[in-house]
């Protein structure tokens, strides 16, 4: 029951930590203590898009690469790939969903289910979408032991794509896949209910055949992400920095036609405002997700 509240009501607002879930929960009629919310939301891998520590925390003995794409426009598919896991709950249970996603035209090009967070899945969603799809020039993650492992950072350095991993505290580094995990939970896993693995399994291939070949994205002009990585017109993407009084804006959907010239001029401000900025100023953890137009 608490992981089910918890879930739904993360989704609904992805800021919240376990401070404001511990509150939430309470409206609900459920007291509980906030180290026990925190061992469940760090169990469902559920961290809050806001400044603050960071729950999810990578081991020790693994490298953390440092991340490259602030302010690099994105203007082609395979150019740069993400992942991320996320929890789904079952009737009778709960289970681990990864996907990787083309940043340029937010095509799932492999997802895979487990009952544990090891890295084997991730390893194998990773060789599926390298088979089916070719490779990116930049694969994208956050600091979790299962993408720092060296089972996985092995097989993109094997391929030879460049690594790059969500500073700590900055979840809207990845915010592409933070919002498909929203769009497959509301759209299809809350209304269905599924109750075991195989249900879920058979439901996932029919809805992500859709969110790909049939259903338009308005940040992609209506398009469908099949159609925008097929002929490379209408995607896009780039992560800038915000400074001074816009650290609180939040990000806003993309809406892009690959013009890289514009993406220049684009990263080009934001590089300008970043200079002005005065030594020591604290970077803010927010970010928005800014057009190539």
């Amino acid at each position: 029951m608490l992981r089910r509240l918890i879930d739904e009501e993360y989704t609904r607002h992805p800021f919240y930590g376990s401070r404001k879930m511990v509150i939430f929960l309470k409206t609900t009629g459920h007291t509980v203590n906030r180290k026990r919310v925190q061992r469940l939301m760090r169990e469902m891998g559920l961290v809050a898009l806001a400044p603050g520590p960071n729950t999810s925390r990578p081991h020790p003995e693994h490298k953390i690469y440092p991340y490259l794409l602030r302010g690099v426009p994105v203007i082609r598919p395979n150019q740069v790939w993400s992942t991320d896991i996320t929890y789904i709950r079952l009737s009778g249970g709960f289970v681990y969903l990864v996907a990787i996603i083309d940043w340029y035209s937010r095509r799932v090009l492999g997802w895979r289910i487990s009952n544990s967070m090891e890295a084997a899945f991730c390893v194998d969603c990773l060789e599926e979408a390298l088979r089916a799809h070719g490779k990116p020039e930049v694969f994208n993650s956050d600091q979790g032991s299962q993408f720092t492992s060296e089972a996985f950072t092995g097989v993109l350095k094997r391929e030879g794509i460049q690594i790059s991993m969500d500073g700590r505290g900055r979840a809207y580094d990845n915010i592409f896949v933070e919002r498909l995990w929203r769009s497959v939970k509301h759209e299809d896993v809350y209304l269905k209910g599924y109750a075991t693995v195989g249900e879920l399994t058979v439901g996932l291939s029919e809805y992500f055949a859709f969110y790909n070949g049939e259903r338009p994205h308005q940040s992609l002009g209506q398009k469908t992400p099949e159609a925008v990585y097929r002929t490379a017109v209408g995607g896009g993407a780039m992560i800038l920095d915000k400074f001074g009084g816009a650290v609180e804006e939040s990000p806003v959907p993309l809406r892009s036609t690959g013009d890289s010239s514009t993406a220049k001029a684009t990263s080009t401000a934001a590089s300008t405002a970043k200079s002005k900025a005065t030594p020591g100023q604290r970077r803010p953890a927010a970010c928005e997700v800014m057009s190539a137009t």
